[in-house]
Parts: structure tokens; sequence; C-alpha cells
């Protein structure tokens, strides 16, 4: 019998689901944290298609993000908005584009990038490169313009 993990409704946790996000909030792995609530944790993509390219998740193991129980989806996304809106006020874009493709990790996830034309948000386009200072600096300016 096959078991398929978007079928599994929120709260719903299987152990075996722990993935490298898990890890990430956990602390388990490092990140350059931006936000985190009780719900939430966004941080930076570390293979960027911007600078400022930020990943938000949810806290619960959920793989596919239309499994989240509407009031934490809904939640999620009203968390993303000021993550967006700080991205949008510290670096140099137009608007932050957002993504959900969710294949890449099998935990539910929310891609904002920062863009000044539609192909900057192309994900087959090759990933930049930063130092950890440059990361760090990046960081630590969106997340102090978060309101």
């Amino acid at each position: 019998m096959k078991c398929h993990l978007r079928s599994l409704k929120f709260p719903y946790k299987l152990e075996i689901m722990s993935t490298i996000f898990s890890k990430i909030i956990t602390g388990e792995i490092p990140s350059y944290r931006i936000h985190e609530d009780e719900r939430f944790y966004a941080f930076l993509d570390i293979n960027p298609l911007s600078e400022g390219h930020t990943l938000v998740i949810p806290k619960v193991e959920t793989d596919y993000l239309f499994d989240l129980e509407d009031d934490l989806l809904g939640g999620m996304m009203i968390f993303a908005k000021k993550v967006a809106l700080a991205i949008d006020k510290t670096t140099d874009c137009k608007r932050v584009g957002i993504a959900v493709l969710g294949l890449e990790v099998p935990h539910a996830h929310i891609h904002l990038v920062p863009i000044n034309n539609l192909h900057d948000i192309e994900f087959s386009k090759p990933k930049l490169k930063f130092s950890d200072e440059q990361f760090r600096a990046t960081a630590e300016r969106i997340s102090s313009a978060i309101r």
C-alpha cells in the first residue's frame, strides 16, 4: 500500500519527514534568519536568484502547501507579507515576486524573490553566490526593517 504524504492533513506529523527545513527550524542546521514567530520561520535561500531571496516555511512539517489548514495558510501569507515588505524596503527591486514550487524539499515553503523583471524569478537560471558576511549583512538589513 502506497502512503502519500500529501494526503495527511495538519496537524498530523510524521517523524520520518524530518527535512532540512525542520533541522533549520530547530537550529540543527544554521540559517540566515530573517524573522520568526510561533508558527513560521523566514530565512535567506543559500542558493538565491537575487540578493534577499527568502524562504518562508511553517514550523509544522507539511509536505504540500495546499494541505495546510486554511488558518495556517492564511497566517503564512500574512507573515510572508511582513517579510516581503521588509525585502522591498531594503533591496534594489521593483517588486518582491512570490513562487510556490514545492518540489525541492518536502516541506511547504514560499519563495520571496526581489525582482526587476520577469526573468529574475526563473529558477532554471544560475544561482548567485554570496559570502557569509554578505548573507549576514543582508539578513540583518531585512530583519531590522520588519515591523
